[in-house]
Formats: C-alpha cells, structure tokens, sequence
C-alpha cells in the first residue's frame, strides 16, 4: 500500500506542475497582447533568443549538411544515386534535422539562460520589486520571451534550412563531383510546400516549448544558488527530451 501511495502522490504531482505550468503559458501568452505594450523589450528578447543564436545555428547547419552531403553520396553511390543526393539532404533537414537541431541548440544557449536569469531574479528580490511597483513580472519578464521564441525559432530554422542545404552541396557537388544541375534540379522538383509547412510548423511549437520550460522552471526555481544551478540544468534535459518526444508526435500527425 506504500508503494500504491507513493506512486500515487508522485503521479498526483506531475499532473498539478502539469496544470500549473498550462496556467502560466496561456497567462504569459494572453498578457503579451494587453496594454500596454513594452515593444522594446519584445525587441531586446528577439535579439537576445534569435540574434544572438545566429552563430552556433550557423556552424551547427553548415557541418550537419556537409556530413549529409559525404554520407549520403557514398551511400546512394552503391545504387548508381548519386543524382537524388540534393533531395536526400535538402528533405533530411526540412523536414526533420533543422527544426529538432535548431531547437536544440537553442535550448543550450538561450533556454538554459533565461531559466538562469529569471532564478537570479528571484534570489535578487527583482520579482517582487516588480509587484511592489505594480508591474506584473509575467507580463514584464515572462511575456516577451514567449511570443520571442514563437518569432525567433521558424526564422531561424530556416535559416539552418538553407545552411544546411549549402553544406551538402559544397561537399556533394563541390568536392565530390555531383552534377550541379541534378543536384538543384531534383531538389526543387521533389521539395513539397506541405516539407516546407511541417518543418515550419514544428520549429513553431519547438518556439513555444523552449521558451515555456525555461521560463516556468526559472520561476519556480528555488530562490538559492543550489536551486538555481539545478533548473538550470533541468531545463535543458527536461525540454530536450520534450523536443525529442513532440517531434515524433507532429511527425506521426504530419505524414
């Protein structure tokens, strides 16, 4: 019965922080649009989750295409396929590798952050300065970041998209030889708006999630330096499994 019980507690709690952190996105959510409106820090956070993620997305695509583009020639070249290897890299990253690689990376570099950030504000005593000031830290602080990463995370998804492509056709048509005109010409041909629709839709729901994690842990985080190190290293498990686990749900919904 112990066990039963504890199972059962440790379920019942999953569902409340489930419950609550629902709560806090739609509250997050629905301040953003309501009066009034602090578009500079809108900007600043744009910059801060989508700007300044612009180089390791860089890097990250670049090097993921060209390890597509010398895999998969060696690959297709048993089969006489070496044509198709633009559709091989181009539908790789559209539809899977930019949007989960992308989120990635920007869960390592901005999620971690701003779960830090909004812990160092509560150990600092900012959020309740806020409330005493009658300024709602959610709509000051929680806000921007959310409808950020909404903006940040498709852009930059295809940005790694095009990155990406270019890595696999360096090395593929470049380096090892490819037909530069199968290379492109096959690629367009067998890209559908409906590859280019999903990969966009889950960097979208990747924006939100990223974004919501971080903030919520950061905001419940224990006010301490101990609880603070430890959301922060919760953040970035917690939504890089639920990226992993999202991607497969929209995946399963889209084809």
């Amino acid at each position: 019965m112990q066990i039963a019980a504890s199972i059962g507690r440790s379920t019942l709690n999953r569902f409340q922080i489930l419950g609550r952190s629902t709560i806090f996105l739609f509250v997050a959510f629905f301040q953003a649009f309501l009066p009034p409106l602090r578009f500079s820090r809108f900007v600043k956070e744009v910059e801060f989750i989508g700007s300044k993620s612009f180089l390791i997305v860089f890097i990250t695509a670049l090097f993921t295409g060209m390890v597509l583009g010398i895999q998969g020639y060696y690959s297709l070249r048993q089969f006489g396929a070496e044509a198709v290897l633009g559709v091989m890299v181009a539908l790789s990253i559209i539809r899977e590798l930019g949007p989960v690689l992308c989120a990635l990376m920007v869960t390592g570099r901005a999620g971690s952050a701003i779960t830090a950030q909004i812990g160092i504000m509560k150990i600092t005593d900012q959020l309740p300065a806020l409330e005493m000031m009658a300024i709602d830290p959610i709509k000051y602080v929680i806000s921007p970041k959310i409808i950020a990463g909404i903006i940040s995370l498709p852009l930059l998804t295809a940005f790694f998209d095009l990155v990406g492509i270019a890595g696999g056709y360096l090395v593929g048509v470049k380096l090892l030889g490819v037909n530069e005109g199968a290379y492109i010409g096959k690629m367009v041909t067998a890209i559908t708006f409906e590859d280019i629709y999903g990969g966009i839709l889950k960097s979208f729901c990747f924006g939100i999630l990223i974004t919501w994690i971080s903030a919520f842990i950061g905001f419940t985080a224990e006010p301490t330096t101990e609880g603070v190190s430890s959301a922060t290293t919760n953040t970035v498990v917690v939504t890089s499994l639920s990226i992993l686990v999202l991607d497969y749900i929209l995946t399963s919904l889209l084809l």
